[in-house]
């Protein structure tokens, strides 16, 4: 049974930086491709970043690229979103999610279907 638990949301003013972790247990990490997403009050959910099981591959949404880096530690089983710049409309629950089928030459993070989500945690960002 894997979970996924993600820990670091938390209330901060804009301009600042927060780190999201999200904690692995279960079957192999290094089996999973990771992902983040994120869902603003009243929104859709919306893909963050995505990571390969590697690490070697990274993407990102364009509304964060530049500002946010994910990473990952197979050795740890942990993965993190580093958010910099935070930007009051970066406030959502952000979730984290694995999938493990292949990445690709046309992998493409935001169409796959994820095995496993976690149960979020809130980022707000103040202005």
């Amino acid at each position: 049974q894997v979970q996924l638990v993600e820990s670091g949301g938390g209330l901060v003013t804009a301009g600042k930086s927060l780190r999201l972790s999200c904690a692995h247990s279960g079957r192999t990490f290094s089996s999973y491709n990771m992902a983040w997403f994120r869902q603003a009050p009243g929104k859709e959910r919306e893909f963050v970043a995505a990571i390969s099981w590697s690490g070697r591959h990274t993407y990102y949404a364009d509304s964060v690229k530049g500002r946010f880096t994910i990473s990952r530690d197979n050795a740890e089983n942990t993965l993190w979103l580093q958010m910099n710049s935070l930007k009051p409309e970066d406030t959502a629950v952000y979730y984290c999610a694995a999938d493990s089928s292949l990445w690709t030459t046309d992998y493409n993070p935001r169409a796959v279907w994820y095995d496993h989500w976690g149960q979020g945690t809130q980022v707000t960002v103040s202005s």
